[in-house]
């Protein structure tokens, strides 16, 4: 049976014309109007807690994790990207959904209410509790169950590695193994910048006795403009020394985390004050400072990865 061929008409392919020339510029337009994103550590800082965390493994580690140390490194920054604003004008669904999985607000509530919070049993119950203090948790964050969430996955992974049927289906395990510890890399990095805990993530609000910076643009001048133009692999890597650990709690282990990393919100900021954190100034005590943060969130990310393969073998 043979089919005719119907020719569009004249006027019809016109308007088509025209409205593939409209698309095409609307890209156009768009690429040009879309920045550069304002990433934790930024893009350098966050490949460099990656890759140290990833080079610095134990060697009972499986081989092709320590050979996947570049990936890792690349995928350290992956959730950030994500952050992008031409797909947010597509639609926000992720960029709305995602953002407090990157920090934990930990002083818009007690001290007491935080840790009743935290001892939630998953993320939902966690904002449950945090409602019924009067705060919305898309304010307040979720890292720490970002990062609990993203452990499970990768040691449920691992113990599927280990009694893979074949080496096509170990391949494929392989992966999402890569794939998952890099996800998480992100997350555990960003929990290492002071800023990712508090409140004053971008300049100080609300009662300002010591009189720190209210600049809105501090979160990038210190993470990614001062750690890029100041922080090199090598300074990362002397300074990423302690031994191999694993964690026997491991939701223990984050919460202790993020509690640390908080006690440096006010050295962070005192140390702006002193002398503000800029890409062509540095002083030793603000290097001292980035390296030790950023060497903090290598080696805890090292001991999560190193954790999940442990704590995989046993039932």
């Amino acid at each position: 049976m043979s089919r005719s061929v119907r020719r569009p008409a004249r006027g019809a392919h016109r308007h088509a014309v025209a409205r593939l020339l409209s698309a095409l510029a609307l890209v156009a337009f768009a690429s040009v109007l879309v920045p550069r994103p304002l990433n934790a550590w930024g893009d350098h800082g966050h490949r460099l807690i990656g890759l140290v965390a990833a080079t610095t493994m134990p060697a009972d580690m499986p081989a092709f994790f320590r050979e996947a140390a570049p990936r890792l490194a690349y995928l350290n920054p992956e959730p950030d990207r994500w952050k992008n604003r031409a797909e947010r004008q597509l639609d926000p669904a992720l960029d709305g959904g995602s953002s407090p999985e990157h920090f934990i607000d930990s002083d818009l509530v007690t001290s007491e209410q935080l840790a009743r919070a935290l001892a939630a049993r998953d993320r939902w119950a966690f904002a449950d509790s945090l409602r019924g203090y009067g705060v919305s948790p898309q304010v307040m964050g979720v890292l720490p169950f970002t990062m609990l969430e993203y452990l499970s996955r990768l040691r449920t992974a691992f113990r599927l590695w280990r009694v893979a049927p074949d080496s096509t289906v170990r391949a494929w395990i392989e992966q999402r193994i890569i794939d998952d510890a890099g996800i998480l890399g992100h997350f555990v990095a960003d929990g290492s910048n002071p800023h990712h805990t508090t409140k004053h993530f971008n300049g100080w609000v609300g009662e300002n006795p010591k009189g720190y910076t209210t600049d809105t643009r501090f979160h990038g001048r210190f993470e990614s403009q001062f750690v890029q133009a100041h922080v090199k692999e090598a300074d990362l890597r002397a300074a990423a020394t302690a031994a191999p650990q694993v964690f026997a709690d491991v939701r223990g282990a984050v919460v202790t985390y993020l509690q640390r990393t908080h006690q440096y919100v006010d050295s962070l900021y005192a140390l702006d004050t002193a002398t503000p954190f800029r890409e062509e100034s540095a002083t030793p005590e603000q290097k001292a400072f980035a390296v030790s943060r950023m060497a903090a969130g290598a080696t805890m990310l090292r001991d999560l990865w190193y954790t999940a393969w442990v704590t995989s073998a046993r039932p």
